[in-house]
């Protein structure tokens, strides 16, 4: 089963603004009560779609730069890549299959 990436401030452009599937990226703290509450989904996620899009997370307070440069400002926030470009985005913990049938909706 897939895990979730460990995205960074280093390696955000060369594995979410440069991949060629979508990508969900959970933008987090390990402080976030909510955080620990959509992270097991997240983990479930990575092995669902492995090969078909890629799964990660970015904690905010490790990752200053690409948290600023996506303007989070609550989290979770779960942002949806395709072609380097966000086209969905989540605030908030709700329920897996709205953020499966989102991602879903990005694999064609």
């Amino acid at each position: 089963m897939s895990k979730p990436i460990e995205f960074t401030d280093n390696n955000f452009e060369n594995e979410v603004e440069n991949s060629n599937q979508p990508v969900l990226v959970d933008f987090w703290a390990e402080w976030c009560g909510p955080c620990r509450m959509v992270g097991p989904v997240v983990e479930e996620l990575a092995g669902e779609f492995e090969g078909k899009a890629k799964v990660g997370k970015v904690n905010v307070d490790h990752n200053p730069q690409v948290s600023v440069k996506y303007g989070i400002r609550s989290i979770p926030s779960l942002l949806i890549f395709k072609n380097g470009e966000v086209v969905d985005q989540i605030i908030g913990a709700v329920p897996k299959n709205q953020i499966k049938s989102k991602l879903e909706a990005q694999l064609n």
